[in-house]
């Protein structure tokens, strides 16, 4: 039964079963999640998950009402768990619940027991969130070497090309074989640098990532080269991909290490896109001596 001296208006009643609902279908995530574990991390998950039934519970007692979890959603999250990982998903996860919270906060907080449901979910969830486990995040710092010195060496490298070459082809060609030679040479620099360091990170996986990260930032900046004959909208097409690939792994990062998103996209991009820019007038200036002595 609701409050007795407690009566929800419409907009009250609304907010409430929003939150309900979201409650709910993040007690099916935690839950699935938490099956795809082992040890602490699936303990965790488990805590997570009841705690999310308790509150969506505590929501029911006053809309009076049962509320299904969002089918998609649940898809969703799976889907971004496979590809991003746990620490991603629950963060993201939590930063979407906090920004509905906001919005319904002036309706919520006047409900008895609400203010304790919100910090709870403020502060303890967050706190478990912090425990998990997950191997790939300790070789975040060997991913944004390979991504960064990638982005930043392979855009230069493709701008001067397409102005010195003028040829599709022949700039994708260079491309690969550069990108490979380079990618190789960072995951072996990797390697020798984290085993002279001792860190608590394996040499060997560290320089693994380094170098897929390379590898997968290479294919996407060269593959426009070999599907389109003008090497200039090509190349805009690479930087294109280029921005792609600074705003997914930038959105990344700030979730997972819950940091501002733009200073680290602006510096991304001013970084890469400074070099290829002094490239560009490299290669042209290379293009027109190459031309004069022709």
């Amino acid at each position: 039964m609701r409050d007795a001296d407690f009566k929800l208006d419409d907009a009250m009643l609304q907010a409430i079963l929003k939150t309900q609902r979201t409650e709910t279908t993040e007690h099916v995530i935690y839950g699935k999640l938490a099956k795809r574990h082992k040890d602490k991390n699936a303990e965790i998950l488990e805590r997570i998950s009841q705690d999310e039934a308790r509150h969506a519970s505590i929501w029911k007692k006053y809309t009076q009402r049962e509320v299904k979890p969002s089918r998609l959603l649940v898809v969703i999250y799976t889907l971004i768990y496979m590809l991003f990982g746990i620490t991603f998903t629950l963060k993201l996860m939590e930063t979407n619940e906090d920004k509905a919270q906001r919005k319904y906060r002036h309706w919520l907080t006047s409900l008895p027991e609400a203010q304790k449901v919100l910090e709870e979910e403020e502060e303890h969830e967050q706190a478990l969130i912090d425990l998990i486990d997950e191997e790939r995040l300790k070789y975040t710092s060997s991913i944004v070497l390979g991504l960064n010195d990638a982005l930043v060496e392979l855009t230069g490298t493709l701008a001067g090309l397409t102005f010195a070459l003028a040829n599709s082809r022949l700039v994708g060609l260079a491309g690969l074989i550069t990108g490979i030679a380079a990618s190789l040479s960072m995951a072996a620099s990797e390697y020798l640098s984290q085993k002279s360091e001792g860190s608590d990170t394996q040499p060997l996986k560290a320089s693994m990532y380094t170098g897929i990260a390379y590898v997968i930032t290479v294919a996407m900046l060269i593959f426009p080269f070999f599907f389109v004959h003008s090497p200039y909208i090509a190349l805009i097409w690479s930087m294109s991909n280029a921005l792609l690939i600074i705003a997914i792994f930038t959105f990344f990062v700030s979730i997972v290490r819950s940091t501002d998103f733009k200073p680290m996209f602006s510096e991304m991009v001013t970084v890469s896109f400074g070099v290829a820019t002094i490239s560009f007038i490299i290669g042209s200036l290379a293009n027109k001596l190459l031309g004069m002595s022709s």
